[in-house]
């Protein structure tokens, strides 16, 4: 199998303007967004936010209930330097979970949860 890239998530939402709010204030590319859906980009990047109402596979359905949505899941995003996009996500008003930390693995990291508990890591290279 040879895969060429990977292009987007879907994550489960409650509401889409809530949700669309937060990520436009983080920077991201708003993309299209209808009473059910959106998708935002980084470049090429995109997530994809789906409400209740755009379940319609059972399949996607039992994901949507889950209490717990992302356990375990962080999507990382490369930052030229983490102090400042910590202190820009805060002048927004996106409060993070804990101020830049030197990690072991070498890198310098915080992360934001958003509106539904879906875990963002913006990290620096270091």
């Amino acid at each position: 199998m040879h895969i060429n890239s990977i292009s987007s998530v879907t994550y489960y939402i409650i509401d889409i303007e809530k949700t669309a709010k937060f990520y436009e204030a983080l920077g991201f590319r708003m993309g299209k967004q209808e009473a059910d859906s959106l998708i935002v980009y980084v470049n090429w990047f995109g997530i994809t936010f789906r409400t209740a109402d755009a379940v319609g596979v059972d399949e996607f359905k039992s994901e949507f209930d889950q209490s717990s949505k992302g356990a375990g899941h962080f999507l990382n995003m490369k930052v030229a330097n983490a102090d400042k996009a910590y202190g820009e996500a805060v002048a927004v008003g996106v409060q993070p979970t804990s101020e830049p930390v030197d990690k072991p693995w070498g890198s310098r990291e915080f992360t934001i949860i958003d509106p539904d508990g879906y875990k963002l890591v913006f990290f620096e290279k270091k």
